[in-house]
């Protein structure tokens, strides 16, 4: 009888025991590889070394821009339309009297067409140099004055200031937040060059 009580095998405390080590185990393993790797990413590249740079190499002028001049581009995207057409996949039948004897027979063809392509245009900017405090203080109220800016006037080019630059501009059919020289010259921020 005393043989029926005891468990076969190991112990159940043990079993659990062995478990648990061994998922210690795993995980400090797993830990110490990630930790590893992290610490590899956060290394400097060696001198001379086959190091690889990020760099943007889009121009920051177009071509024959005046020296000292600042630009940006504006990305108009495509218009692109869905055109649903009928094709005929075979013609009506008709006897001679002019009868139709099968009726003529279509399928829906659905693609879609682009209206007008994406383009990229440059602006004439303000320089980030010439973008002060006063200045952009003086956009706001120039702002507010039209009723396009309702916040305090901060100094700061916030996105409540870009985003009423963006109403000015769209007046004009120019949708975007970054301030354009000729924009800069109607609200009065900017000399007219004569």
């Amino acid at each position: 009888m005393a043989d029926l009580l005891r468990p076969h095998g190991p112990w159940l405390g043990q079993a659990c025991f062995r478990r648990d080590s061994w998922r210690q185990a795993n995980l400090r393993l797993v830990s110490l590889v990630l930790t590893g790797l992290l610490l590899s990413a956060c290394a400097e590249p060696p001198a001379g070394g086959n190091s690889t740079q990020v760099s943007r190499n889009a121009p920051a002028a177009p071509p024959g821009a005046a020296p000292g001049s600042c630009w940006a581009t504006h990305t108009t995207p495509a218009v692109i339309e869905t055109v649903t057409v009928q094709v005929m996949t075979r013609p009506a039948r008709t006897a001679p009297d002019g009868r139709v004897i099968a009726p003529a027979r279509f399928r829906r063809e659905t693609r879609q067409e682009i209206v007008r392509p994406r383009r990229e245009s440059w602006f004439e900017t303000p320089c980030p140099v010439d973008m002060t405090p006063q200045l952009v203080g003086s956009l706001q109220r120039a702002l507010a004055v039209r009723g396009l800016y309702t916040g305090e006037i901060t100094g700061q080019l916030d996105s409540a200031t870009r985003a009423s630059v963006r109403k000015f501009q769209k007046q004009d059919g120019f949708d975007n937040d970054q301030l354009s020289l000729l924009s800069a010259r109607k609200l009065g921020l900017v000399a007219v060059e004569t």
